[in-house]
């Protein structure tokens, strides 16, 4: 990894980090926290506060061994599930042959069996009035 994309990882991690604290600190704050008349926080307050942070640190190790340990089998999947696409991709090239790669045909380019192109602007006379004998 060169210098500058590394630096830019690590501000992006220092943000998260500062993200989570920030908010884990509000969440506390307005729980525990009841009586702002005080300079320091009350015995009860402060084990409140503690017991708020130990446990969402706990749930927040928690959930990333979870992660840490389904990352893995997700990656897996990922890579399975596109190396299955491409392979029907090219089984299906491979049974069409080089005519599907070729263009298709044109509306309204004429043949047996074309429909006139809708979007086509309309002759001198007005619009298509279908071909002769057609029944309209």
């Amino acid at each position: 990894m060169e210098p500058g994309a590394e630096h830019q990882q690590q501000l992006r991690s220092l943000r998260d980090f500062l993200l989570v604290y920030n908010r884990m600190t509000e969440l506390c704050f307005r729980h525990c926290v009841s009586n702002l008349n005080y300079r320091l926080l009350t015995g009860r307050e402060e084990t409140c506060l503690e017991s708020c942070a130990g446990k969402l640190v706990h749930a927040n190790h928690r959930l990333m061994r979870a992660y840490v340990a389904l990352m893995p089998s997700l990656v897996q999947r990922r890579a399975s599930d596109y190396e299955a696409s491409a392979a029907q991709a090219s089984q299906i090239s491979a049974t069409e042959g080089p005519a599907a790669v070729a263009m298709p045909a044109l509306p309204g380019a004429g043949g047996p069996g074309t429909a006139p192109d809708p979007l086509a602007a309309p002759g001198p006379s007005g619009p298509s009035q279908g071909a002769p004998g057609a029944g309209t």
